[in-house]
């Protein structure tokens, strides 16, 4: 099988269990093929959850699912050092980061503190724990889930915390056929029980360096750094975009032309993501209940003002 073969089995997988949902599920497979990390934002019941484990069921990798809730410690995420009599010294015991796809489910429902226990494992894909280092993956992928802020008992995401994430990807409810089908399928769940997996995680890690092959026109660069400029230009945004935002940028484009079996992006692959890569890394001067809304407005307005090359 070719790459493009192996992506669009891959595509084909899973989207099988997540009905309807093929623009969230391109999202998703551009961040994992860009070595990003996802943030699924949405109210509960529209698939998050599904759509996390279809990957981690398509892919021949590890996978561990991390519930947060209000009284998690940043030691039940990373692991925590015991006394082994036998030995006469502390042993380390990993805890559930350490699996090459993570689910983190409800993000939001716990403290900032054990929140920033992610922080090292989605930058450097390591983790410190009494003053040694433990490496994560390859490959290594954190897609979290969280609910709308308005949502009782959630807490904000720290704006770094937010930067580590390459895009959020908001799924959205199905129309009223794509239901009716998932009335149909999913309460037996037999789809997502019976899928197989279609990439063993070496093949994915060629993927991923197939990535950085992808051809990048200076126009494309160009265009990246007139949209990071506009964004740091406006009165109305109190941070305007990091290089984090336009090395993301790139990469997803790069990315999204592999998934669509080309070996040059296109104007229109940066275009198309930046608002989900973008939107959730910016702040309004006046931050408001709504402020992830305006913001995300606000750039889209930003966006429309740069010139696309052709």
């Amino acid at each position: 099988m070719t790459a493009n073969d192996k992506l669009q089995a891959l595509r084909a997988s899973i989207q099988s269990v997540l009905l309807g949902k093929e623009q969230a599920v391109r999202q998703v497979l551009v961040a994992l093929l860009a070595r990003g990390h996802v943030l699924l934002e949405d109210v509960p019941g529209v698939g998050k959850t599904i759509l996390t484990r279809a990957i981690a069921r398509s892919i021949d990798c590890s996978f561990s699912r991390i519930q947060l809730t209000p009284d998690l410690l940043p030691s039940d995420i990373l692991g925590v050092s015991v006394y082994d009599s036998s030995k006469g010294e502390f042993s380390f015991k990993p805890g559930p980061i350490f699996a090459q796809i993570v689910l983190v489910d409800e993000i939001n429902r716990t403290t900032p503190r054990t929140q920033s226990a992610l922080l090292e494992a989605m930058n450097e894909s390591q983790v410190t724990a009494d003053g040694r280092t433990f490496p994560l993956g390859p490959p290594f992928m954190v897609l979290a889930t969280q609910n709308p802020y308005e949502f009782e008992g959630t807490y904000f995401l720290p704006e770094n915390q937010l930067d580590r994430f390459m895009i959020r990807v908001r799924i959205g409810y199905p129309d009223r056929s794509t239901e009716r089908d998932i009335l149909l399928t999913q309460p037996a769940r037999t789809r997502l029980a019976n899928l197989a997996s279609v990439l063993t995680a070496e093949e994915l890690l060629a993927l991923q360096e197939q990535v950085l092959a992808v051809e990048v026109d200076e126009a494309i660069i160009q265009y990246i750094l007139s949209i990071v400029e506009a964004t740091r230009r406006s009165q109305e945004l109190a941070v305007g975009l990091s290089p984090r935002a336009s090395l993301a940028m790139m990469q997803a484009a790069r990315a999204a032309a592999l998934l669509e079996g080309r070996s040059y992006a296109l104007p229109d692959d940066v275009q198309d993501l930046a608002p989900a890569i973008c939107s959730h890394r910016l702040m309004t001067k006046a931050l408001a209940a709504d402020g992830a809304a305006a913001a995300d407005a606000l750039f889209r307005q930003i966006l429309e003002t740069v010139p696309v090359p052709l």
